[in-house]
């Protein structure tokens, strides 16, 4: 699987990987995501990466249980706009089942991800495609 770099061009940087929509392709998004970061200048264990890493790791777990169509990949794209914006995107094949930040009742073992993704996040939110959708955070770095 070999990453889709873009060089930097103006104020604009971007990564772009297709993955499969299993366990080992979501672990494989933060890997990615990280190592990334890394490049553009945000350190492995740094605030930036690891409140990236949390993000990704969330939205790639949800692409992969709830966005999941067979033989259909997802993406991670990442962005960095300059000066201070770095904007995280996953995309997957369903559009009939868009996130929602609901707190779960009681002792509930899931249900709390995009409650996480909007605290670390200075903005999210989900965008409709022609297949599927878009589920996007911005950080602030």
């Amino acid at each position: 699987m070999k990453p889709q770099i873009s060089t930097p061009t103006g104020e604009l940087t971007a990564f772009r990987q297709l993955l499969s929509a299993t366990p080992r392709g979501a672990r494989l998004a933060r890997r990615l995501a990280v190592h990334q970061l890394d490049t553009w200048g945000f350190p492995h264990g740094s605030d930036v990466s690891d409140a990236a890493a949390h993000i990704v790791a969330e939205l790639a777990a949800n692409a992969i249980s709830h966005g999941h169509v067979a033989g259909r990949d997802f993406e991670l794209r990442l962005t960095r706009r300059e000066p201070n914006t770095l904007r995280i995107e996953v995309a997957d094949a369903r559009s009939d089942r868009l996130p929602r930040c609901e707190l779960p009742e009681g002792d509930a073992e899931s249900g709390r991800g995009l409650c996480l993704v909007a605290a670390l996040a200075a903005a999210w939110g989900v965008i409709e495609r022609e297949v599927g959708k878009t589920v996007w955070a911005e950080l602030k770095v």
